[in-house]
């Protein structure tokens, strides 16, 4: 509600906090929710929605990264492996198991014998509690199981586990966790600059909605803007960026029963069933161009659809096929040489003055030990003693009856569960979405994303909070209805309706340049 973003940003320009997050993506959010854990007085701010940039941008996959483990990287794929455990002891309705099946060909860089060793090492780097335990299959079993495969030279496959969640809501139960525990959160709040006045930092804020301007004080602050780190005053971290897209497609355009790695020399790409929809990526090329407005382009579609027919032969997808893109940058730490893929994925955490922290790189599978990382060393220059992390152990969000924890979450194809329990839970929702337009009853779950979830914008609900935005091929169908349910929610007048319909529009425009290019 109005008042209730007001009276956030009045405490926050109250009080000297502790630290103040510059960021509202996966790493923002897990920092501020285990500083708020550990005691401190603890607010973000994010100059966006939370989780628009490139944590509502990812493939969905919570994973080692066996690509990784090919490179050498056992290390990284060791820590997020047992992250990627972890996430699933403290948020199984966002960690849920997801077997993917990698065929093998010969000729190929990814012999059937290299994966059969390479899937029981990830299974042995997860301390032998893997989300499910890797298996071979023969080609034989492979085509009936996938009749569309490309079955030439096909020797086999392997098939192992890693996790599905759902990303931006995983930024926003951190984030709600975060509140939880006392912390202090706004979206469309941009940091304008820092002066160091010791012992701590005065902080310029710009209210994106309001234009207004006010001051935070604050003892440290840790920049986790991601791709957009470099351009923080004070940052000391040195990005390169690369870009990668992910397309959409309508499940009966491409019947593919479990998910499936299909590799392209060295990269590998993932079909991934998502409801009634496929999500098909992922590309990984330099990106120079702007922070914020990174579409798919021409290009990017033709690879991913190359290299997807090339493995469904029988699929024919075209453009026509295509039903939605998004695409995000990866703020991987610079390296000097290298291919886009080659880049190591490991995070780093500097700090260039007193009381400033930048965090960048890593991956999102790792964003709770990156938080962890990131608030030890917020604790050290407060000179303070190191509270114990219980972001490990600690569910993300606790069951409260009668309370808000479980919360309604939108799922292509239309099912809607709990946020917090299983999607098949005894209190599981029941169906209320299938259509290009919502139904009446849908109101009340986009009214709860305005007064309890930070939905501010048009596109807040029909992308982050809902996965209304891919349900059809005609999204802007659905756009009047929710933009009225929300002006009814915040008070919006018919101006702000009209410009958020607008605004939405040219999102939908931009996305689909591709097409005219």
């Amino acid at each position: 509600m109005p008042e209730a973003r007001e009276k956030t940003i009045d405490d926050l320009g109250s009080r000297e906090h502790d630290v103040l997050v510059i960021g509202g993506g996966i790493v923002g959010a897990g920092v501020v929710r285990d500083a708020a854990m550990r005691g401190l007085r603890a607010g973000l701010v994010e100059q966006g929605d939370f989780a628009s940039g490139t944590s509502s941008r990812t493939s969905r996959l919570l994973h080692g990264g066996l690509r990784y483990l090919a490179q050498g990287r056992v290390g990284l794929v060791h820590e997020a492996s047992t992250e990627k455990r972890t996430l699933h002891h403290i948020a199984p309705h966002l960690a849920r198991p997801l077997p993917l099946v990698f065929p093998a060909y010969r000729g190929t860089d990814w012999p059937l014998w290299q994966l059969r060793i390479g899937v029981k090492i990830y299974d042995l780097l997860c301390h032998g509690k893997n989300l499910g335990q890797s298996s071979a299959m023969t080609a034989g079993h492979l085509l009936a199981h996938f009749p569309g495969l490309n079955p030439y030279n096909l020797h086999g496959a392997v098939r192992y586990y890693d996790g599905l969640t759902q990303d931006a809501r995983l930024v926003l139960d951190t984030l709600r966790s975060a509140g939880h525990h006392g912390a202090q959160l706004a979206n469309y709040l941009r940091f304008d600059g820092a002066d160091f006045r010791k012992p701590g930092w005065d902080c310029r804020l710009i209210d994106v909605l309001s234009g207004d301007t006010f001051r935070v004080r604050t003892k440290s602050v840790v920049n986790a803007t991601g791709p957009w780190s470099p351009t923080v005053p004070h940052s000391g971290i040195r990005l390169r960026l690369t870009k990668g897209i992910h397309l959409v497609v309508d499940a009966a355009r491409l019947p593919v029963p479990e998910a499936l790695v299909m590799s392209e020399n060295k990269r590998i790409l993932f079909v991934i069933p998502w409801g009634d929809r496929m999500i098909v990526g992922t590309t990984d090329t330099e990106y120079a161009g702007p922070l914020d407005d990174v579409v798919a382009d021409r290009d990017d579609v033709r690879y991913v659809l190359d290299v997807t027919n090339h493995a469904f032969p029988d699929a024919r997808l075209s453009a026509d096929d295509v039903l939605g893109t998004w695409a995000g940058l990866r703020p991987l730490i610079a390296a000097k040489s290298g291919g886009p893929s080659d880049i190591s994925r490991a995070h780093q955490i500097l700090s260039s003055h007193p009381g400033w922290i930048d965090v960048a790189g890593g991956k999102l599978t790792t964003y709770r030990l990156i938080a962890e990382q990131v608030v030890d060393r917020v604790l050290k220059a407060l000179s303070r003693r190191a509270e114990p992390c219980r972001t490990a152990d600690e569910p993300l969000l606790a069951f409260e009856p009668g309370g808000q924890a479980f919360l309604p979450v939108t799922s292509p194809g239309g099912r809607t569960f709990l946020s917090g329990q299983e999607e098949t839970g005894k209190n599981a929702c029941p169906p209320v979405y299938s259509g290009i337009l919502p139904p009446p009853k849908d109101r009340e779950i986009v009214v709860h994303y305005c007064r309890h979830e930070w939905a501010e914008r048009l596109d807040d609900v029909m992308i982050r909070r809902t996965s209304w935005h891919y349900e059809s091929s005609r999204p802007g169908e659905a756009a009047p209805q929710v933009a009225a349910w929300m002006a009814e929610a915040l008070g919006w007048d018919a101006a702000r309706q009209d410009a958020e319909l607008r605004r939405y529009a040219e999102r939908c425009r931009r996305e689909n340049a591709w097409r005219e290019s």
